[in-house]
């Protein structure tokens, strides 16, 4: 795979480059919570808009002012930076952080997102890094200083060699983003809350945190989610607004649901976040359905009715 530069340098056009500076970029971070802000956004992926002014014309329709990009239409060539700006600017929208999927993952089943997904399979580590690298890139080019990611399942056992592994690509790849004074959280969910502290712990890096998403608890199996936010709150970056029922069925999926339909006590939560004094974006992310604005407006008027006080 082609470096970050390189695509970058492929990738030059009218617009400019492939993710050229913003006009007022972000101010980066000093520390896990530099940026004190909590604003409520949107997840672009979850709108399924196939160009930029259709994405600013749905979030705009959500009812917010600034969203969690998903940076593979960029660094995969998909999208130009210049015209997502553009949009953008135009509907009065922020980008409030990036989101980078890795190659090869397989949603279909538990059994192979497990097997495939995040830094844990060899046969498409390298080519991972390298993605990393241009997402990372490309975060900094456009002036964020956040992006998260989800990193694999992560084993509880410290004797475990997939741990071992697992922690050594982290560690790579959380430098690649320090190196560009970006932080870079996990998503969780694939693990316990305990787990994942755990391997934070082991990892020891200033920029590296987390992106909560409280429906995955559920999803996954893997804990209470307001029981989890507690352990992880002091390395919450920024929370993904989401619902979802547990499963029927062990060892198969979760099932999302719209915000309030859910097993996630929101009353609860917003007020585990602010026991913890948590200061972070919050993201609304619908993957499923068919009313995604609409489902989205919903969880939106849920979190302004609870933390109206709280949110610009």
């Amino acid at each position: 795979m082609a470096s970050s530069r390189d695509e970058g340098v492929a990738r030059r056009s009218a617009h400019g480059t492939l993710c050229p500076p913003a006009k007022n970029p972000c101010p980066l971070s000093k520390g896990l919570h530099g940026r004190q802000m909590n604003r409520l956004g949107a997840c672009s992926w979850s709108l399924e808009a196939d160009t930029p002014a259709v994405l600013a014309r749905s979030l705009r329709e959500v009812g917010v002012q600034s969203a969690q990009v998903g940076l593979d239409a960029l660094t995969r060539g998909t999208w130009q930076a210049g015209f997502l700006r553009a949009a953008f600017e135009d509907a009065g929208l922020a980008i409030a952080s990036g989101m980078m999927g890795m190659l090869g993952e397989d949603y279909s089943t538990l059994a192979t997102i497990r097997a495939s997904g995040g830094l844990r399979p060899d046969a498409s580590w390298a080519a991972n890094f390298n993605a990393a690298r241009a997402s990372a890139s490309c975060a900094r080019e456009l002036g964020l200083d956040l992006v998260s990611f989800h990193a694999g399942f992560l084993p509880h056992a410290a004797s475990d060699p997939e741990r071992t592994k697992l922690i050594a690509r982290l560690g790579a790849v959380a430098d690649v983003f320090a190196d560009e004074g970006l932080r870079l959280a996990l998503e969780t969910g694939q693990e316990t809350a305990a787990t994942l502290n755990s391997v934070l712990d082991e990892l020891d890096r200033d920029n590296l945190g987390v992106n909560f998403d409280p429906a995955n608890m559920i999803l996954y199996a893997m804990g209470d989610p307001v029981e989890a936010l507690r352990i992880l709150a002091p390395r919450v970056l920024q929370i993904h607004i989401k619902d979802a029922r547990s499963t029927e069925t062990p060892g198969e999926w979760g099932r999302e649901v719209p915000v309030g339909s859910g097993e996630v006590d929101w009353p609860a939560f917003f007020g585990a976040s602010a026991e913890a004094g948590l200061a972070c974006d919050l993201m609304i992310e619908r993957e499923a359905g068919d009313q995604r604005v609409q489902d989205m407006r919903t969880a939106r008027a849920l979190v302004l009715d609870l933390c109206l006080e709280d949110l610009s």
